[in-house]
């Protein structure tokens, strides 16, 4: 271990001076009695949707280097990470799109829309211990968020908001298995009751269990919030982040089981992984300005700006591919909120969009090393959504509401290179109107019923529109389909256990699914219909317990059912129609439990189980089932001497040593389906919080 030292110096500290003044950072609460679900606050039983938190305290309770097991806490949410840094992400929906990146889902840090105009979502950018919180919401929500069908994912970052109250400057490392070494050094601090911000600053290495799946990153985020006057605020939000990662490539079954840690060998006419160093290069930089103010005591106006820049570099197998990508756009909304009326009514209304600018060219890849262009294209895309929605309570628990967006989408293309091949062209798609309604209703003050209709919209995105074949596909139509949901949600008055249920039915029409041609090249074509019924059902629970070893109990579990069927579809002379969606399983159930005991140890255990998981349309090969086991424990304490409070951790991966394969390669070329995930593996590490920081 790269700071095993740090621990025996320290220790003998901690031990000498005691654990007086410690920061309770035990207790993780459930679901918030209220959240920002669209524009304002609202309680838990008022939401029309199925909405979740992940707080700050559930994230720091996993593993500090990734999302994957926070996120797969919440019911109807599936994350993968096929390697390390490599994130996939579904949302009520398959990963059948979403062999890089994320597709379907809509990401926004704070108000500012983080998925750019081509629909990439680099989630791998942002590191955990830099966010504050992150607020799910589940299913089709194109009339105020633009083109998504699986929900959106709303992340705090430290710094902004108004639960950013710790004054503190903190340090946390971490090492661990096959090669793992993280740092964090983060500053949070609030002047005055006007003006508050925070630095973040990481670094994270692994080697990665696989040959050639290395992964570096660095970032450096920043947050600032400036109330100006009682009536106005301003918020400013930067990141930058180098990252590279390896890709070691899928592996056949026979190769898989043979040697699960092998990197794809050589096969016919192609070179290995190795040989051809595929790796993704990735420097960006986002950052987002806005500006809040109250009109009147009713009536309040948004504004933000935002922008990214990305160099993009990718060696692969059969090209070596750079990208630049450039990304501005400005998201504003009137809202109108009046709760003094004896019938209180809200009402928004505003627009976002963005622009995007891609210069794409591919050449050969002679081992890592640019060679001949074989490609270059430009293309410019944008992204207009006009919004509007009423709330309004009919009664004391009677809440109804409507929203509609109005969406346009087009992307303008010019070929440079081949010769042979020049051309310019626009690609439009068809303008959609997105409505919603919904309402929920409280049957008592413990429970609420909730309904919804919305209909979801996803436009393929450039990485589909031009796949790795280097063509640009005009024909490649736009998902959409309706979306019906019920719900159920109920607790009781001392907020000791929170359950709720959710019944949906997405019909989706020319959904997009990902092929492959004889060279193992993707390319993405329209499936027709894919018929999507689900059921979700969550739990929390939470228990304190006086003068005992155990001081307090939570558990969740959240488990998820889908039947997930191709309608009418046909390829060539195949048909898979009522076939299970490929990359979809059954069912996933995610149990934790977090204990805390005397003497501020804490214990977090997490269970993941998958069942059995189709890789090709034609449902011949299944992923195995399998259950993951995964466990934090923690042991914090006061350093005197130091005035900071000191969190030892030590934690275990696939501690029941599974066999599986994260991240599968569907539909894959010569058989090569199966990524390894690492064995049982494990990580310690430390963090020093200096509270109430003196500059």
């Amino acid at each position: 271990m790269k700071f095993s030292l740090l621990f025996f110096l320290i220790l003998p500290y901690t031990l000498a001076f005691g654990q007086e003044s410690i920061v309770d950072s035990t207790k993780i609460e459930l679901q918030p009695v209220e959240v920002i679900q669209y524009f304002n606050k609202q309680s838990i039983l008022q939401l029309t949707n199925s909405g979740h938190t992940i707080s700050k305290n559930i994230l720091s309770a996993q593993s500090p280097i990734s999302f994957t097991s926070a996120i797969n806490n919440v019911a109807g949410v599936r994350m993968e990470e096929r390697s390390p840094g490599s994130y996939r992400l579904a949302m009520r929906g398959s990963l059948i799109r979403s062999p890089f990146g994320i597709r379907n889902t809509k990401l926004y840090i704070d108000e500012f829309p983080f998925t750019d105009a081509g629909g990439n979502t680099y989630l791998n950018l942002l590191d955990p211990s830099s966010i504050n919180n992150m607020h799910i919401i589940k299913g089709p929500d194109g009339s105020l968020f633009g083109a998504n069908s699986g929900g959106v994912i709303r992340v705090n970052p430290l710094g902004l908001g108004s639960n950013n109250n710790d004054e503190e400057i903190s340090l946390q490392l971490t090492s661990g298995s096959y090669g793992l070494f993280q740092e964090n050094l983060g500053i949070t601090k609030k002047l005055n009751d006007r003006y508050q911000f925070a630095i973040n600053q990481s670094y994270l290495h692994s080697d990665g269990y696989r040959d050639h799946s290395a992964f570096t990153r660095s970032t450096i985020q920043t947050a600032h919030q400036f109330t100006y006057s009682k009536k106005g605020n301003i918020k400013l939000f930067a990141l930058y982040t180098d990252l590279n990662y390896q890709t070691p490539g899928g592996l056949t079954l026979s190769q898989y089981e043979d040697n699960p840690k092998a990197a794809r060998p050589a096969a016919g006419p192609n070179p290995s992984a190795q040989e051809q160093n595929a790796t993704i290069y990735n420097k960006t930089f986002y950052g987002g300005i806005s500006h809040e103010y109250k009109i009147s005591s009713k009536l309040s106006h948004y504004i933000g700006f935002f922008g990214s820049y990305t160099d993009f570099e990718n060696p692969f197998i059969t090209n070596y591919e750079l990208r630049i990508e450039k990304n501005i756009g400005t998201r504003t909304f009137l809202s109108y909120i009046n709760n003094d009326t004896k019938l209180p009514i809200q009402f928004q209304f505003g627009l976002e969009t963005v622009k995007g600018y891609n210069k794409i060219y591919n050449f050969d890849n002679n081992k890592g090393i640019v060679g001949n262009p074989q490609a270059q294209d430009l293309l410019d895309n944008t992204q207009t959504n006009y919004f509007t929605r009423a709330q309004v309570d009919l009664t004391n628990n009677w809440l109804m509401e409507g929203s509609l967006g109005l969406n346009k989408n087009k992307i303008l293309f010019e070929n440079l290179f081949p010769a042979d091949n020049l051309s310019t062209g626009k690609i439009n798609f068809k303008d959609v109107w997105m409505p919603r309604i919904a309402s929920s209703y409280h049957l008592s003050s413990l429970m609420s019923v909730r309904g919804s209709i919305s209909k979801g919209y996803s436009t393929p995105t450039l990485a589909e529109v031009r796949s790795s074949d280097n063509t640009i596909n005009r024909n490649l139509l736009a998902e959409s389909g309706i979306n019906y949901e019920i719900g159920y949600k109920i607790k009781d008055k001392s907020q000791r256990w929170l359950f709720d249920l959710s019944l949906y039915q997405y019909d989706m029409k020319d959904g997009i699914v990902r092929r492959l041609n004889d060279s193992g090249v993707e390319f993405y074509s329209n499936a027709g219909e894919i018929n999507q019924k689900g059921i979700e059902l969550s739990f929390w629970t939470y228990w304190a317990f006086n003068n005992s070893f155990i001081k307090s109990l939570q558990f969740n579990s959240a488990t998820s059912y889908n039947h997930y069927r191709f309608g009418d579809y046909t390829n060539l002379d195949k048909n898979y129609s009522g076939n299970k969606v490929t990359s979809v399983p059954d069912w996933t159930w995610n149990n934790s439990i977090l204990i805390s005991f005397d003497k501020h140890f804490q214990l977090n255990i997490n269970h993941n189980q998958t069942s059995t998981i189709p890789l090709d349309d034609a449902n011949t090969v299944f992923a195995e089932k399998y259950d993951l086991l995964q466990a934090k424990l923690t042991w914090s304490s006061y350093l005197k001497i130091f005035k900071s409070s000191t969190t030892f951790f030590l934690g275990s991966d696939n501690i029941l040593n599974q066999r599986y394969s994260l991240g599968n390669d569907i539909n894959a070329f010569g058989g090569r389906y199966f990524n390894a995930a690492a064995p049982r593996n494990f990580y310690l590490g430390i963090k020093i919080i200096y509270g109430k920081a003196q500059f």
